[in-house]
């Protein structure tokens, strides 16, 4: 497992050491123990999460506020992705600023996600199976989120506006700037 903390300080994306031979493939997808070691971070996870969805679907983002925030580390079982945090802490040096990665059933990447981000992805395969464990439980009440294509965050898709497929809940979404005094998580 190779492990590297993006420029949003939490954030870290993880490379899994694959074993292949002509059976197929192992991988350990996730060790308690040497994740602590190597991110410094201590993390209990209680739920996992699996959606499927079809080329062009974007999703997100979404974050769930206070003593509901949610930790993810997330990967793709099937296809590829496009994955986005967003930083929404609002006393970060990097408030507004987000990183983007691919994340496919070929490349074993997963990307871990603190608590205080707005979490996104938008599928680039014909389908895509996406899979997250969550530290915490979700709570409807608590759920919140930021219009994709927000100006003022300006995140790179990779693909055209027109291509997008969104739900209606996601297309109303307002924008960081709209929802800034809202923001506080339990970290």
């Amino acid at each position: 497992m190779k492990v590297e903390e993006t420029k949003l300080k939490g954030c870290f994306i993880i490379h899994d050491t694959v074993f292949k031979d002509d059976r197929g493939y192992f991988f350990e997808s996730f060790n308690q123990q040497r994740f602590e070691s190597l991110t410094g971070t201590k993390v209990n996870f209680v739920q996992d999460n699996q959606s499927k969805s079809t080329k062009g679907v974007l999703r997100g983002l979404h974050f769930q506020l206070g003593e509901y925030a949610q930790t993810k580390l997330v990967r793709v079982l099937k296809g590829k992705v496009l994955d986005v945090a967003v930083d929404i802490r609002i006393d970060s040096s990097t408030f507004g600023e987000y990183v983007a990665t691919e994340l496919s059933e070929d490349n074993f990447t997963q990307f871990f996600i603190p608590r205080g981000f707005a979490h996104g992805f938008k599928v680039l395969s014909d389908e895509a199976i996406f899979f997250y464990k969550c530290d915490n439980f979700y709570n409807k009440a608590s759920e919140g989120g930021i219009i994709y294509n927000d100006a003022s965050i300006n995140i790179n898709w990779g693909t055209s506006e027109t291509e997008n497929i969104l739900s209606e809940k996601d297309k109303l979404l307002p924008t960081l700037n709209e929802i800034r005094h809202t923001l506080h998580f339990q970290l």
